[in-house]
């Protein structure tokens, strides 16, 4: 199977130094967030439990150019935002004219919530106050940039509006420290490390969404679900209402079915693991599989879910 040439090792796994071990590359997203550390996770329990196979996690763009390394097999596994996968999946939005039907779900690892954040005295209190500011709307190909863009322009703020930057995760908590922008949107799990890390040193405040941005933004993007984002999960921040959407780990259809079978195997068998790295895990059941992932689901995954009396409705079947 084709890796490594994603970008260089980001979370080199320690593998067995069995010689006749097939080698698998996940593509996660940058270091700030929490596709890094959950495909570092999940790598750790395919060395420890999976024999034959060793994995390491890779940096990459996130959501989108995920999607594309799977489909050209780049990468064995990846993590992506329900919405982008169910574009790939269609050739919709960003994967117009580009349709990458062989994408297939293994599991649907936890909700991302969209974090937008300011810094306390910014006078950024609304979606709205965004208007003529300079904003991070996440990396390029990320599936931050997907949401925000569709958060703004279902409630009217299109590019035009506002001086937008295309800033990582670490790039946008050191940019609003440095007072290079005035806001920036995370779309993440949360609690999440960068902002953790500008907490520590500033006042931050999450901008809350109203119930008729939130309304307008699910009439735009269905996939996106009305969440709360608890409070005290950041220093000083109260409960904030914002949008959450589904994080889907893929591989191709491509995959061998009885390797399908055994990752979606190892890690649900193991998921005190993954929950041990990130909290997110917490999140990573069968049911939140089965109600979130916006594709079909590959074969081998079924086999497991079938194996542990799962009713798999109609639309996850290939």
């Amino acid at each position: 199977m084709k890796h490594g040439h994603i970008l260089a090792a980001a979370f080199a796994v320690v593998a067995s130094p069995a010689l006749a071990q097939m080698q698998l590359s996940i593509a996660t997203g940058g270091t700030g967030g929490v596709y890094y550390p959950m495909g570092g996770g999940l790598a750790e329990i395919i060395n420890n439990h999976i024999e034959g196979y060793s994995a390491t996690a890779e940096v990459t763009g996130a959501s989108v150019e995920n999607m594309g390394l799977v489909a050209t097999g780049d990468a064995d596994l990846a993590i992506g935002l329900a919405d982008t996968v169910a574009q790939a999946y269609t050739g919709t939005g960003r994967f117009e004219g580009q349709q990458l039907e062989m994408i297939r779900g293994i599991a649907s690892l936890y909700a991302n919530m969209v974090q937008i954040v300011t810094l306390e005295g910014s006078g950024i209190t609304s979606l709205a106050d965004l208007r003529g500011r300079r904003v991070s709307i996440g990396a390029p190909g990320s599936g931050t940039e997907v949401n925000a863009q569709q958060i703004l322009e279902a409630n009217g703020i299109t590019y035009d509006d506002i001086e937008e930057q295309r800033l990582n995760f670490n790039e946008t908590a050191d940019a609003l420290a440095n007072g290079d922008i005035d806001a920036g949107f995370w779309s993440v799990g949360a609690p999440t490390s960068s902002i953790l890390n500008l907490a520590t040193t500033q006042s931050i405040v999450m901008i809350p969404l109203t119930d008729a941005e939130i309304e307008a933004a699910i009439a735009a993007n269905p996939i996106f679900a009305r969440t709360t984002l608890p409070a005290g999960i950041y220093d000083g921040v109260d409960a904030t209402p914002v949008l959450g959407v589904p994080n889907v780990l893929v591989a191709s259809s491509a995959m061998d079915d009885d390797l399908a079978y055994a990752i979606t195997s190892a890690m649900f068998n193991n998921i005190a693991e993954l929950q041990a790295v990130h909290p997110a895990a917490n999140q990573t059941t069968v049911d939140f599989t089965l109600a979130a992932t916006p594709i079909p689901l590959h074969p081998g995954a079924i086999r497991y879910f079938e194996e542990i009396g799962a009713t798999i409705p109609d639309r996850l079947r290939p």
